[in-house]
């Protein structure tokens, strides 16, 4: 009897682990977690030019035997990358499209990185005198309802495909340098007018990019991204004090920061020290400001032993604040030498026709391989 009933314990145990459907069926696994790869600190960079350059034959190497762009910049220390996103790209070949980020995302994940999603809701690169809506919703683009739900869709729409390679970015860009806001005109922020009826369209807009983006991933971090770092500590604690009081959402505020570019403010000469210190100064301010951190997304200097100086002595400063207040710094498509250009500055029906070779670039070219300006780099990464 005791045998009959450990017989009948035997196969409780066995329909209980298949479901009690008791016909053999085979469970359905789980399914797996997907990897959430965030790191304290973010020393990246933003490689978007990267597939177009490899496609090309240009490959990327160093001295210690890395032969691929994700190695060379992990043994320069760098953790993370950033890639913007266009909805439908010029390039025939979707440069910056859904497919090629995808791919590239899932090499980063696969080597560990952190990686950072930069929607500029385009088909072109956005600044802040430019938020040239997508073509594709050029017939609505002055239409605040029918641009956010179009943001919102796209949105949720990529990052649930983003999701089938089975990580999650650690952070999102909602818009690129959105100074003057994004998706014009629906999107642009109204200086004629005053308090929340000027950022109302803006807000609406990057709102539900911000909601598209928690949806999918509620642990990501949504960055709201200005450019001129060196201005911030007054401009944009305005820019953001207004931004959240007409409703505006995120959780970091993201700057540009470009030192050997800027010459002079206000009519008054500057070195490259000033503007990182006014950079700082203006990192810090935000940071107390709004209780959030502040994330460098973009960054670069003329790669020489100046550029080193001023890397070195951005970062070690930016590392001192710690990583509460800036949670990390992105230089700017380092892998190119300042004479290789993407097929669409050749396009004569683009705005970018004709532009010069990225300048800030920190490799060097020798024939088809291009090896990393390790003075310029290393500082981002150790």
């Amino acid at each position: 009897m005791n045998r009959f009933l450990t017989i009948l314990a035997f196969v409780a145990v066995i329909m209980a682990s298949q479901g009690c459907h008791g016909n053999g069926d085979i469970p359905t696994p789980a399914p797996k977690p997907e990897p959430v790869i965030s790191v304290d600190f973010a020393s990246g960079a933003d490689i978007s030019w990267v597939s177009e350059m490899e496609a090309e034959g240009l490959v990327f190497t160093d001295s210690h035997g890395s032969d691929d762009i994700l190695s060379v910049l992990d043994y320069l220390g760098m953790n993370a990358i950033r890639l913007r996103v266009w909805v439908n790209p010029y390039d025939t070949k979707g440069w910056s499209g859904q497919a090629d980020v995808i791919s590239m995302a899932k090499r980063a994940f696969d080597q560990g990185f952190a990686v950072m999603l930069d929607f500029q809701y385009s088909d072109i690169f956005t600044a802040p005198g430019r938020q040239t809506a997508p073509a594709a919703w050029a017939g609505f683009s002055g239409s605040v309802s029918q641009v956010a739900e179009a943001v919102s869709s796209y949105t949720e729409e990529f990052l649930k495909a983003f999701k089938n390679v089975g990580g999650v970015p650690a952070w999102v860009q909602v818009g690129n340098e959105t100074n003057n806001g994004m998706v014009w005109d629906a999107g642009r922020i109204d200086w004629n007018k005053t308090g929340s009826e000027r950022y109302a369209g803006y807000v609406t807009v990057s709102n539900a990019g911000y909601d598209a983006v928690k949806k999918v991933f509620p642990d990501t971090k949504v960055i709201v991204h200005v450019a001129d770092a060196y201005s911030a500590a007054d401009n944009e604690c305005s820019f953001f004090k207004e931004f959240k009081e007409a409703g505006g959402k995120f959780d970091i505020i993201g700057l540009s920061h470009y030192p050997m570019n800027v010459t002079e403010i206000g009519n008054i000469p500057v070195t490259w020290r000033d503007v990182n210190r006014l950079a700082l100064d203006a990192i810090k301010a935000l940071s107390s400001r709004f209780s959030c951190q502040v994330m460098v997304c973009e960054t670069g200097v003329k790669p020489s032993s100046e550029g080193a100086s001023c890397m070195t002595s951005f970062m070690e400063s930016v590392k001192r604040l710690g990583a509460k207040v800036c949670s990390g710094v992105f230089y700017w498509e380092p892998e190119v030498d300042g004479t290789w250009k993407p097929a669409i500055y050749s396009n004569p029906s683009l705005i970018c026709n004709g532009w010069p070779a990225y300048d800030l670039g920190a490799f060097v070219r020798s024939g088809n391989r291009f090896t990393p300006i390790t003075s310029v780099l290393e500082p981002i990464g150790k």
